[in-house]
C-alpha cells in the first residue's frame, strides 16, 4: 500500500441536501473511510484536505459555513493533518508537500474526481510522486459541455481512464487494502 493517505475535500455540501450534490457520494465515503480506517491500522499517515471558498457569493463550501465542513465518516483524528485549500490542486498555495517526505507513494481519494482530485493528482505526478488513485472512493457531479448532459458516472469514469492512462495507477479501495 503507498505510504500517504490524501483524501480531497469529503465535505458535507457535496452529499444530499449540501449545496453541490455530487452522484454516488455516500458510497465514495464508505470507501474512503474504510480505506482511512486500513491507513490509521497500519500506523500510515493522513492528511485530510479540505476547500474553503472565499469568495462573497460562493455558491459551495462558503468559508465558515457547514457545508465545507468534511463529513463525519472521515473526519480526522486529533493527530491527523487537516490542510486547507482555496484552489482545485492541493498543492497550489498550501504546505501540502512540505507534510510529505521526499518520494512519498501517495494514494488520493475524495471529491470531486473531475475537479480537485484531478487537479491534485496530475501535479503531485508532476512533481515526482507515486500516485494511486483509489477510485471508488471518488465522487463526481453531472456536468455539461454544448448541451450534452454527461452523467455523473460517465464523468467519473473519463477522469479516473484520462488520470490512469498517465499520472496514476488506479485501484480499488479492496485492492489497496489488502495490499502489504
Amino acid at each position: 500500500m503507498p505510504d500517504t493517505l490524501i483524501l480531497i475535500d469529503i465535505q458535507r455540501d457535496y452529499f444530499p441536501g449540501g449545496r453541490f450534490p455530487l452522484v454516488g457520494p455516500e458510497a465514495a465515503a464508505e470507501r474512503a473511510a474504510a480505506l482511512l480506517g486500513a491507513f490509521r491500522d497500519r500506523g500510515l499517515p493522513v492528511i485530510h484536505v479540505r476547500h474553503e471558498s472565499l469568495e462573497a457569493d460562493a455558491g459551495f463550501l462558503a468559508a465558515g459555513t457547514e457545508g465545507a465542513q468534511l463529513h463525519p465518516a472521515v473526519a480526522p483524528a486529533d493527530d491527523e493533518i487537516v490542510v486547507t485549500k482555496h484552489h482545485p490542486n492541493a498543492f497550489l498555495e498550501t504546505d501540502l508537500e512540505g507534510h510529505l517526505a521526499a518520494g512519498s507513494s501517495l494514494v488520493v481519494a475524495g471529491m470531486m474526481t473531475s475537479m480537485c482530485v484531478d487537479a491534485t493528482v496530475r501535479a503531485a505526478s508532476d512533481l515526482g510522486y507515486s500516485v494511486t488513485v483509489a477510485g471508488d472512493a471518488c465522487a463526481a457531479p453531472d456536468l455539461e459541455y454544448a448541451g450534452t448532459r454527461v452523467a455523473g458516472p460517465d464523468v467519473h469514469a473519463a477522469f479516473l481512464a484520462a488520470l490512469g492512462s498517465a499520472y496514476a495507477e488506479v485501484r480499488t479501495v479492496d485492492e489497496l487494502i489488502r495490499t502489504p
